[in-house]
């Protein structure tokens, strides 16, 4: 069974690959200052309540945008399954290339990702990736990641404001239910939420027109994932599909590419 490990800035994602299919998937707390073995009783438990264990696991791959935690889960890798996991760096064969100007800074998350649309759909696409920050990248039909943009997430937009305005308080992230709010959270969630769905629906513009002018402009698809990808594709046109495995998907990929298994 391969273990896939996605650690991000706000939460680790772990999905167990078994019988050609996901077998199991859990999201923890990153927590930059945790222990290896702390992270390993962890992981042992998530494993134990679906009736697994340790011994199951014969690969690891991991893909890191949280330095801290890095050499945390590899050692926890090598001393609790015994196994060198793959390590995801812009050295690692994935099957594109990289066409930016310093491929050493690009997020372990968004070369996965960009590898997981270059095996899966063999398009012109713009991965959307929700998470503590949203990720717009570039993947042309060809197998290049191109780079893209990055901005604040929503959830960073609505924690910065509500810390920064001292009569404005905590909200739920949904749109209200009119974009004119008649009373202080209706108002904030239409700023927020409406005003986010303004910027993905403008920077999807901006960068089609971008890849348009680079003759990339045929049969575009906008692929998002990431927990918030379902609520604000309810609410947009410009997003084509939500594929919310294509991280977990990419790492498997990769991982068959560097070991054949």
């Amino acid at each position: 069974m391969l273990l896939a490990v996605d650690i991000g800035n706000t939460n680790i994602t772990l999905g167990l690959w078994h019988n050609n299919e996901w077998a199991a998937s859990w999201r923890a707390r990153t927590v930059p200052d945790k222990m290896p073995d702390e992270y390993g009783v962890l992981v042992n438990s998530f494993l134990r309540s679906q009736g697994f264990d340790y011994h199951v696991v014969t690969g690891v791959i991991i893909s890191s945008v949280v330095p801290a935690l890095t050499p945390a889960f590899v050692d926890l890798t090598s001393r609790y399954i015994a196994v060198e996991p793959v390590v995801i760096t812009h050295r690692t064969r994935m099957g594109i290339r990289i066409e930016i100007d310093q491929p050493e800074q690009a997020g372990a998350d968004r070369l996965v990702n960009a590898a997981a649309v270059t095996a899966l759909y063999k398009c012109n696409a713009i991965v959307v990736d929700f998470g503590t920050a949203t990720n717009f990248d570039i993947v042309s039909a060809k197998g290049a990641y191109c780079g893209g943009a990055i901005a604040p997430g929503i959830g960073i937009a609505h924690d910065a404001l509500v810390a920064r305005a001292a009569k404005l308080h905590k909200i739920d992230l949904a749109p209200p239910p009119n974009p004119i709010g008649r009373n202080t959270i209706h108002a904030m969630q239409s700023g927020i939420f409406w005003g986010y769905a303004a910027l993905v629906e403008g920077m999807i513009t901006r960068l089609k027109t971008a890849m348009q002018e680079a003759d990339m402009g045929d049969g575009i698809r906008v692929i998002a994932t990431g927990g918030l990808a379902p609520l604000f594709r309810q609410h947009t046109g410009v997003i084509d599909q939500i594929d919310p495995d294509l991280t977990l998907e990419g790492l498997r990929i990769i991982y068959t590419m560097n070991t054949g298994e």
